[in-house]
């Protein structure tokens, strides 16, 4: 079209701009941004905010930035463009910088304003100016109980704080004012992980049965977050049954995550044996580096319960997979030199050496105040 002598609109450019930020095409992008320039639609707020979103898409923040600032008439939505690549850079500081200075610029917030702004909370564990934030959403925001994302991360922020209190209290209150109290999978999931990072083990658990109680499927992450809390509460069974119902009940494929939980429950509670027939039966076969560490936990719990017969066969499964694993070596040493096998540890050394494995030396600094 610009060699044909077509006339350019904005809509070409916006659709041009979108679609370099589509295959993250830069330079591409920095030349329409060029184009922009000399046609006179730097001037066009909707051209602005697909060249900002371009540059954010990019991970080009400072640019992003300069763009922004050069839009003589700014709108919201190019604002949540520039907030949106704050957020992914974790410029805590400067996407409230920019949420404060809104009013100054004529400018409202909407849903994803405040979603940025609780955001950057969370991300520096601003627990007065995220209950600034808070009341701002109540005042502002009449159709909270239809955003569960800005719910979720009001529960995040306070749970993030530490106030496990006034999360709980955020997430008793959803559907309140309409009346329509379930809710939704992703609330359920923040509210057990509030619980799990404030090491609330049993509350994980009473929440996750009243979840499923509820009729509301749980999801990958709240299967891993009560199966961490069964592991810390030490109820083996328990985490067991949750850890067999994700395939039988809500279909779900455990993941590595899963496996290293479960066995961390397992090796937690002195169930080495089942942790052993467990890691030989998972299906991860072709990630060795996972099964591996797998097979080191196992190594380390029998180094913890004196138990060195499964321990030399866990390090034995995990050599097989990674024989150049030092790592693995120096937890078989610890566990022979826990039991007083000199004679292993000494023949280990040999073995060692013929692989040509060196240990880091351990080193630690001190700063000496005068």
């Amino acid at each position: 079209m610009h060699f044909s002598g077509i006339d350019i609109d904005s809509y070409t450019l916006c659709s041009s701009i979108t679609a370099s930020s589509a295959i993250k095409d830069v330079n591409f992008g920095q030349m329409v941004h060029t184009l922009v320039y000399k046609s006179g639609w730097i001037s066009s707020v909707y051209v602005g905010s697909a060249l900002v979103d371009m540059y954010v898409k990019s991970l080009c923040i400072k640019n992003a930035a300069i763009m922004f600032d050069e839009i003589p008439v700014k709108n919201t939505v190019c604002v949540n463009a520039l907030l949106s690549g704050y957020s992914e850079a974790k410029m805590w500081m400067e996407g409230l910088a920019l949420v404060r200075n809104m009013p100054c610029l004529n400018l409202s917030w909407d849903n994803f304003t405040f979603s940025a702004a609780l955001r950057a909370c969370v991300g520096l564990s601003a627990f007065e100016l995220g209950k600034q934030v808070h009341g701002c959403v109540i005042r502002k925001v009449h159709d909270l109980e239809s955003d569960v994302f800005l719910q979720s991360l009001l529960i995040e922020m306070y749970g993030k704080c530490g106030s496990v209190e006034k999360a709980g209290h955020v997430f008793d209150m959803v559907g309140f004012r309409c009346e329509e109290r379930k809710k939704d999978v992703v609330l359920w999931t923040s509210m057990l992980g509030v619980c799990g990072r404030n090491g609330k083990f049993e509350e994980v658990i009473s929440l996750f049965n009243d979840m499923v109680m509820e009729g509301i499927k749980p999801d990958g992450v709240a299967l891993l977050t009560v199966l961490s809390a069964c592991s810390h509460t030490g109820h083996v069974n328990l985490g067991m049954e949750y850890f067999e119902s994700m395939a039988s009940n809500y279909n779900l494929e455990p993941s590595p995550e899963h496996y290293s939980c479960v066995i961390d429950l397992l090796c937690r509670a002195g169930e080495l044996d089942r942790a052993w027939k467990l890691i030989n039966e998972l299906s991860y076969n072709d990630n060795d580096n996972f099964t591996v560490t797998l097979w080191g936990a196992l190594l380390s719990a029998c180094h913890n319960f004196d138990n060195v017969e499964l321990g030399k066969l866990a390090a034995q499964r995990a050599l097989d997979l990674d024989p150049q694993n030092d790592g693995v070596y120096v937890l078989l040493s610890n566990m022979y030199a826990r039991n007083g096998l000199w004679n292993e540890i000494e023949m280990l050394r040999e073995e060692i050496k013929e692989k040509g494995l060196k240990k880091d030396i351990g080193h630690s600094l001190v700063d000496i105040c005068r």
